[in-house]
């Protein structure tokens, strides 16, 4: 899932942001760089700890959740078993 720009900045057409890196940092902070160059370290542990489900929670391993690969501009973790959208990790928050 890519967002695309809503808005038209310095009179440019609208860009598509895509994640282009990611670095595991620990405790389940990744720090992603997005296609426009900005860079943001999100926490995705309290929503993590917040799910009820299994399928979601046993990324509280740490091993299994720095396991992400980056696929079409997002982050995906097992085949799409997890994925978040990309204006959430551009915002810096995940709910």
């Amino acid at each position: 899932m890519k967002i695309i720009r809503d808005y038209i900045e310095n009179g440019s057409a609208a860009d598509t942001i895509e994640v282009v890196a990611a670095n595991y940092i620990g405790e389940h902070i990744i720090k992603i760089t997005f296609s426009d160059g900005i860079e943001k370290s999100v926490d995705f542990k309290s929503f993590l700890v917040k799910s009820l489900h299994p399928s979601i929670s046993k990324y509280l391993n740490e091993v299994l959740f720095s396991q992400f690969t980056i696929n079409n501009g997002n982050l995906n973790w097992n085949d799409y078993d997890l994925i978040f959208p990309i204006h959430d990790l551009y915002e810096g928050e995940i709910n």
